[in-house]
């Protein structure tokens, strides 16, 4: 099913810069079908977004901050979700922020069944991140444009195998361990499922990879094997967390 979005930006809490990629990345997910950003625009911080605007078919919507110490852009942010909600013309909400204000909005859209893809910097609380589907970095999409420039190892993540936790590592096994059959073979789709599940801000990007196959083909005790897709001519992709005993024989 295509999914029809409703993009809500924060414009008061969200740069300009890399728009166009931010597009881009919500295109993968459904079609973008309301775009709408929020903010007070006679303030002349908001002034780089208005050419972005006509090139990205935004609608501004004004709002007055009426008085101080309040967020109204947030307000009319959740007022508008809640319309467009009822209004039964889109399938799921992409919230353009990286403020916690807009927890409660995402669990409630979750609630009605709504798909809820955030996107922020990296300094979005977790009470945030954690209410959406899936949530993605800016700094991801902004060094997305910049690697373009880069060699092709840097691109597929060579450089980059460090930056994995203990923890990630651990949470890549367990969800192989959740969804594999009796054989220890998992399907790497229901794998990658479960990870986003269970930390919504999971992405291969943030460790220098573009997809999770050669992700874990990095970890090195993970098996990959491909088979038949009776549906398909793409194969599919299993993987299995290699017996101990078999790796110390091989080591051996």
């Amino acid at each position: 099913m295509n999914m029809n979005f409703a993009v809500l930006i924060d414009g008061d809490n969200i740069p300009s810069a890399h728009v166009k990629e931010m597009m881009e990345e919500i295109a993968k997910y459904g079609n973008p079908t309301i775009k709408r950003i929020y903010g007070d625009w006679t303030k002349p911080h908001l002034g780089k977004w208005k050419s972005i605007l006509l090139e990205n078919a935004i609608t501004p919507i004004q709002q007055y901050g009426y008085t101080t110490g309040k967020n109204a852009t947030d307000s009319a942010m959740i007022i508008d979700a809640m319309d467009i909600l009822y209004s039964g013309k889109v399938n799921g909400f992409c919230l353009v922020s990286s403020d916690s204000d807009f927890t409660r909005l995402a669990t409630r859209l979750r609630e009605a069944g709504m798909q809820v893809l955030g996107i922020g910097e990296k300094k979005t609380p977790d009470p945030f991140i954690v209410a959406c589907d899936k949530f993605i970095y800016l700094e991801i999409l902004k060094g997305e444009s910049e690697q373009k420039e880069t060699s092709e190892d840097k691109l597929n993540g060579k450089e980059s195998v460090d930056k994995l936790s203990i923890k990630e590592i651990r949470l890549i096994e367990s969800s192989i361990a959740a969804t594999s059959d009796e054989d220890g073979w998992a399907f790497l789709g229901d794998v990658g499922s479960l990870i986003q599940k269970k930390r919504p801000n999971f992405d291969s990007r943030n460790y220098g990879f573009q997809k999770l196959t050669p992700l874990i083909k990095s970890l090195g005790n993970i098996e990959i094997e491909l088979k038949e897709n009776p549906r398909s001519q793409h194969k599919l992709i299993y993987v299995r967390i290699k017996e101990k005993s078999k790796t110390k024989r091989k080591k051996g």
